[in-house]
């Protein structure tokens, strides 16, 4: 059962989204409500105080207002004493391919956060503290990957934070059944149906490490059927 601080938190983080037409907002209370690595994030305290956070594949801006409506409800003295304080960020900076999202996400969170329209394998984010890129990396194929996490690193100040969730290609069934529901969300936005590039977590580690990044796993799939890992990594100098 939901927790009044979640439930606050929920109306918080969804509520702008009602600028952005009736599909936004119910899509950002759903995903807000049901996916794991939102609570996740914070419960855990894995996003620390940044000047500038990018969050790559970004959608309609769910993870910038989860963030600011954190800050502000911990701000105003409604925060649960079991979790860390959240972040404080500076600029929080997402990109994504897709512009109906990315004008829901300005609709919503105008003066909030930035976006823009580009394809994260090319696009130039600029000098970061902090990238996020959230079920995005098995969109495009091995080289691509590899050299994008190599931009990455490329952004990342000293010490500079990689935060990012991938599906385990070796989890059995409940990797199967993640790919399906990511197969019919991304339909149902109205996206093509595209071919998959994923990898087995071992997989995905030595990648990071091979791009010049020292990861820690974390699963974060927490009540739901799915093979989902996060992966926090740090910039090895």
């Amino acid at each position: 059962m939901m927790s009044s601080f979640r439930r606050t938190l929920l109306q918080t983080a969804s509520g702008p989204y009602r600028s952005s037409g009736h599909f936004a907002w119910h899509f950002a209370r759903s995903k807000l409500a049901r996916d794991p690595v939102f609570a996740g994030l914070l419960a855990h305290g894995l996003i620390p105080d940044a000047s500038r956070l990018v969050d790559l594949g970004c959608g309609q801006g769910l993870l910038a207002s989860w963030l600011r409506s954190a800050k502000e409800l911990h701000d105003a003295g409604n925060w649960p004493s079991d979790w860390p304080a959240p972040p404080s960020i500076g600029t929080i900076f997402g990109l994504d391919l897709m512009p109906k999202d990315v004008e829901r996400a300005r609709r919503a969170l105008d003066g909030c956060a930035e976006f823009a329209v580009g394809d994260i394998r090319t696009f130039d984010i600029g000098r970061t503290d902090i990238v996020v890129i959230l079920d995005v990396l098995h969109y495009i194929n091995y080289d691509e990957q590899a050299a994008l996490l190599r931009r990455v690193r490329a952004v990342l100040t000293a010490g500079g934070l990689l935060i990012t969730r991938v599906g385990d290609g070796a989890g059995g069934l409940p990797f199967h059944i993640s790919q399906c529901v990511d197969r019919a969300v991304t339909f149902a936005r109205g996206h093509r149906l595209p071919r998959l590039y994923c990898r087995s977590i071992e997989n995905w580690m030595l990648v990071l490490e091979q791009t010049g990044f020292r990861a820690d796993a974390l699963p974060m799939s927490e009540h739901t059927p799915f093979a989902n890992v996060l992966l926090s990594a740090r910039v090895e100098r």
